[in-house]
């Protein structure tokens, strides 16, 4: 079960944005990285082309290691490691450890 998926709501924990928090917006599980939204801005330069005529710095969100983002608790707003529980039916669902509510 993946720690992080997408839509959560995460704080990031070590780095330059430590202390913000932000929504994931895609995981990649192979590489280990989560793309957030609004964090980990990089500068990359672009080519100006026939389709986009402004050309120069562009700053854009870069993928974060999963292993620096930590999920929010819905009722504290505060970082939280997660247990999982086995519903009666089988299913498996995340649930925090502050508070004890699903995430």
């Amino acid at each position: 079960m993946l720690r992080i998926r997408k839509d959560d709501k995460v704080i990031v924990m070590t780095g330059k944005d430590k202390g913000k928090t932000g929504k994931v917006l895609h995981v990649y599980p192979k590489k280990e990285r989560a793309l957030v939204e609004g964090l980990n801005f990089i500068k990359k330069a672009k080519r100006r082309t026939q389709q986009d005529q402004t050309g120069g710095i562009v700053e854009k969100e870069a993928l974060i290691h999963i292993s620096n983002l930590m999920l929010v608790d819905k009722k504290s707003n505060k970082p939280t490691r997660f247990s999982v529980k086995v519903l009666k039916d089988g299913t498996k669902e995340r649930a925090a450890t502050l508070s004890g509510e699903t995430i």
